[in-house]
């Protein structure tokens, strides 16, 4: 039995392929799913049914092109086939308000971005193997 990917919502490429480096460094076996805005993330959430299984987490930007992260987290709060779906908002915004508003629309986690390389690959890798090898939630398929 395959693994759920990981979909990577990310619109900054260099962002995109230091996210993507750090799970591989740490051998995450999930494929990497990556949407480069909001719209295009829901399109592959909410595609029609082929058996494909959710993913494991979204790891979500909230400064998303044709759609915000958070109308993105809205959206998957509101469906009920990804009410459940662990969601973590990975952005580069220290803001109370994004932090509030996103917690109040369901994410599992606010995880800022750090500036500097180093850290920015060992909070992403610790971000990935948390949520994809130790949280366990209820399977799901789309």
């Amino acid at each position: 039995m395959s693994l759920p990917p990981l979909l990577l919502v990310e619109d900054n490429r260099q962002d995109e392929m230091m996210i993507i480096r750090a799970f591989k460094k740490v051998a995450l076996a999930n494929d990497i799913v990556v949407c480069r805005d909001g719209q295009q993330a829901l399109d592959y959430l909410f595609q029609p049914d082929d058996g494909t299984p959710l993913p494991a987490v979204v790891v979500l930007d909230i400064g998303l092109p044709r759609l915000s992260g958070l109308d993105v987290l809205a959206k998957i709060r509101e469906t009920p086939a990804t009410a459940l779906l662990p969601v973590v908002l990975l952005t580069s915004s220290d803001e109370e308000q994004d932090k509030l508003q996103g917690y109040r629309s369901g994410a599992n986690s606010f995880v800022r971005k750090p500036v500097a390389f180093g850290d920015f690959a060992e909070t992403v890798a610790s971000l990935g193997l948390y949520w994809t090898a130790i949280n366990k939630t209820p399977s799901g398929t789309k």
